[in-house]
């Protein structure tokens, strides 16, 4: 049985790292709480944004979207992975390398390429893919502007011929609890069908082709800002959960040395008197 000092040592131990991952748990329950009302709020706009899109284009005759819907051979293809800078946070970064992983899997016989969002997945993948882009400083100030600064560049890039498909790999938000890894195609954009148009009778100003020219570069931002703040908050609520849970642990643990040390000092007195009285017995004797 280990002494009652390396008892003591332990558990004063167990009892700081029970502090800091309280306190982790409650800072992430607090940015969570903006993170989620700022996504909640957003997808809505989101979700309107591509339903008038698709409206639109879908009562255009011929081809629309110019460049965004060009169908090449997929011959290179840039996989977006959004993680996080920081970890603490379970599983939230694995599974999403996991799933690029996966994806590269399936494209055999194909250049793939990724472009990092969050330093652990950059520190990761950079040991088996080739990263053409690290932007991990967008979560320094995540703002709409730096996101559509991303999404300018993937859609250059498109558009150059660099890459012929474009998706985007990240973990979307659901509860505090449940983060669900979502690989979404990013570029071309996915063809729309023909008579899925809304009836009604409007007067468009300017004409119809203008607006979902307008629109397609604003829906692609839109879309990569909504996947940011999807993984911001899904962060936050994968460490708040992987917190209380080591907070949990710690506790037991605490527990149980607590116990440990108990019986071993009873062990100690107990020794202690079984001397005393076995010393004063001696001397009578």
């Amino acid at each position: 049985m280990a002494n009652l000092k390396e008892i003591r040592n332990r558990i004063t131990s167990v009892s700081s790292t029970m502090q800091i991952t309280s306190a982790m748990k409650m800072v992430s329950a607090a940015k969570l709480k903006k993170a989620q009302d700022a996504i909640t709020a957003m997808r809505p706009y989101a979700e309107k944004l591509t339903e008038l899109l698709q409206n639109l284009s879908a009562t255009l005759e011929g081809e629309v979207g110019g460049d965004y819907t060009t169908q090449r051979e997929v011959k290179k293809v840039l996989l977006v992975a959004i993680t996080s800078n920081r970890g603490l946070c379970g599983a939230f970064n694995t599974n999403v390398i996991k799933e690029i992983k996966s994806i590269t899997e399936k494209y055999q016989g194909v250049q793939v390429d990724v472009l990092a969002i969050g330093k652990k997945g950059n520190d990761v993948l950079k040991k088996t893919h080739t990263i053409v882009e690290n932007q991990s400083a967008i979560f320094d100030d995540l703002t709409f502007d730096n996101a559509a600064k991303v999404a300018s560049l993937l859609t250059d890039k498109f558009i150059a011929g660099d890459y012929d498909r474009i998706e985007l790999v990240y973990n979307q938000f659901k509860n505090a609890a449940t983060q669900i890894v979502k690989a979404e195609q990013f570029l071309p954009l996915a063809p729309i069908e023909k008579g899925t148009a809304v009836a009604g009778d409007y007067i468009f100003e300017p004409s119809k082709e203008e607006i979902v020219m307008t629109l397609i570069p604003k829906s692609l931002k839109t879309q990569l800002y909504k996947a940011i703040r999807d993984s911001f908050a899904a962060e936050h609520g994968a460490r708040m959960t992987a917190m209380h849970k080591a907070t949990d642990n710690a506790t037991e643990l605490r527990n149980q040395l607590k116990l440990t040390y108990n019986k071993a000092r009873q062990a100690a007195i107990t020794g202690e008197i079984l001397e005393i009285v076995g010393g004063a017995e001696a001397l009578n004797g």
